[in-house]
């Protein structure tokens, strides 16, 4: 077989673009709903801030040339749209139009996301955003219709997906002792970001289970990733792999869109041998790569491979790090996740009152979408949505006061005092309606599941005991005193 190949990928493109682009469609829709009362022009991290503290060279995005909500939402419900021609495989139709079509489709939708995740500072710090934007990156090169896509940037997405999981198996083994001694997965269900509702279920299977899924996830993550470049059916066997062991994942917990990337970037495993028996899908003649495909795909892969440099000396380094990034339009990145596992889970709980002196029972919770707050409510399934402040409530308890990173969440009580509809709107239970509380605060918790012999006597998932207070009670007054201090930050 050639370098570029001769159509042997056209089903693999099929499958592989239309994965991503119902994960482009997602992530945009996100965006239109989540990014204006997080990272607007009134969000808990004005974009203001983002627009005149970070240099546009090295945080590119449209929104540092117009700070402006409206400029955000056409951005976002564009990208929508865009994603949604990709899913439906519009540039397909265009016969000798396919290819630069298709380049151009996925070119913008880039911009767009690029945009969004270099001005979204914390909330968009996760690297399943670099992922996406590297993932998509590349699917530029490899055009559409009937022209088979060139065969280096099927090597490319298989490099790219060695380094997410070659690099989440590193950092493990150099992270937390619980990797290397097997335990790792004792506490993982409990204490992860977001459980689902099957995580329960996972927590209490037997410890020799545990055990066992340890070491198989050091298996797919630090053996099977070589096999990626291995002959067929070698490489498609690897892909298999890392696909169900994604699916287990995706069962047991809510981590975004990380999961299905990573399954999406699998797809570059299979070829059309593979594919064809299983996906029903009529194959056209095959047509040759243009010339100026070709070209591009070579260009590109010269770039990546000095770009990848950096991030090849990271994943072997001793003090590896996780979701690196070195080039600000997010090309080459360095990936790894749960290096260290939480033995202990903590949860904020955001509180309300109307009264001017309240006892502890004048006092109501706010609730979550996703993270766990009224003990008898089962976890949701909501990857791979991504609710964003979700995820950084759970950093944020991991501290026993907030810190800098944490200024958002004054901005966030602030709002709750005004009745912000915005802000409502990324709350899972408001049960103040129109009439918003005079006073808030921010509560700490432990929490843990409970055992099978309290949940069958109670209903209840969870067991909590309260741990201390993160915030104290405060009106907008004292919100404003606490912001004004915390001017500085990490954004």
């Amino acid at each position: 077989m050639s370098l570029l190949g001769t159509g042997d990928y056209w089903l693999t493109r099929f499958l592989f673009q239309r994965g991503l682009a119902i994960l482009y469609l997602l992530a945009f829709l996100v965006a239109a709903r989540q990014f204006r009362p997080l990272v607007g022009e009134d969000g808990l991290l004005p974009l203001s801030e983002y627009a005149e503290r970070a240099a546009f060279a090295e945080r590119p995005s449209l929104f540092h040339l117009y700070p402006d909500d409206r400029v955000v939402g056409v951005a976002a419900w564009t990208g929508v749209g865009l994603a949604a021609l990709a899913v439906t495989g519009v540039p397909n139709v265009l016969g000798a139009y396919a290819v630069p079509a298709s380049m151009a489709l996925w070119a913008a939708m880039w911009v767009l996301y690029l945009s969004f995740v270099n001005a979204g500072r914390v909330f968009y710090g996760y690297g399943w955003e670099s992922m996406l934007l590297e993932t998509g990156f590349l699917a530029i090169f490899l055009g559409a219709g009937a022209s088979a896509p060139p065969e280096i940037i099927v090597w490319l997405l298989r490099w790219l997906l060695f380094r997410n999981m070659f690099g989440a198996g590193l950092i493990k083994l150099r992270g937390d002792d619980c990797w290397r001694d097997l335990t790792a997965m004792d506490d993982h269900y409990e204490t992860q970001p977001m459980p689902n509702p099957g995580s329960w279920f996972a927590h209490h299977l037997p410890a020799r289970f545990h055990r066992v899924e340890v070491l198989g996830n050091h298996v797919v993550e630090l053996a099977v990733p070589f096999l990626y470049f291995a002959p067929q059916p070698y490489a498609a066997l690897g892909g298999a792999l890392t696909i169900g062991f994604q699916l287990w994942l995706m069962g047991t917990g809510n981590f975004a869109w990380l999961n299905a990337l990573t399954i999406v970037q699998a797809v570059a495993t299979l070829d059309d041998g593979v594919l064809a028996p299983v996906l029903p899908v009529g194959v056209p003649t095959a047509a040759p790569t243009p010339a100026y495909q070709t070209y591009a795909a070579f260009v590109v892969a010269a770039a990546i491979l000095v770009l990848s440099v950096r991030p090849a000396r990271n994943l072997l380094s001793e003090s590896q790090t996780m979701n690196r990034g070195f080039d600000p339009l997010h090309l080459v990145n360095t990936y790894g996740a749960f290096g260290s596992i939480t033995s202990t889970r903590y949860q904020l709980v955001v509180e309300g009152t109307r009264e001017a002196d309240p006892d502890e029972g004048d006092w109501t919770a706010y609730g979550w979408k996703g993270q766990p707050d009224a003990v008898g409510e089962r976890p949701m399934q909501w990857a791979p949505y991504h609710l964003r402040l979700d995820w950084q409530l759970w950093f944020a308890a991991m501290r026993p006061r907030p810190g800098r990173r944490q200024r958002w969440l004054y901005r966030l009580l602030d709002r709750l005092l005004e009745g912000d509809p915005a802000t409502r709107s990324l709350l899972g239970d408001d049960p103040f309606g129109d009439d918003p509380p005079e006073r808030v605060r921010v509560v700490r918790y432990r929490y843990r599941y409970t055992t099978p012999a309290e949940r069958a006597e109670t209903s209840d998932w969870w067991r909590r005991e309260r741990v201390g207070t993160y915030v104290s009670a405060s009106d907008a007054g004292d919100l404003a005193s606490r912001r004004d201090r915390r001017r500085i930050d990490r954004y």
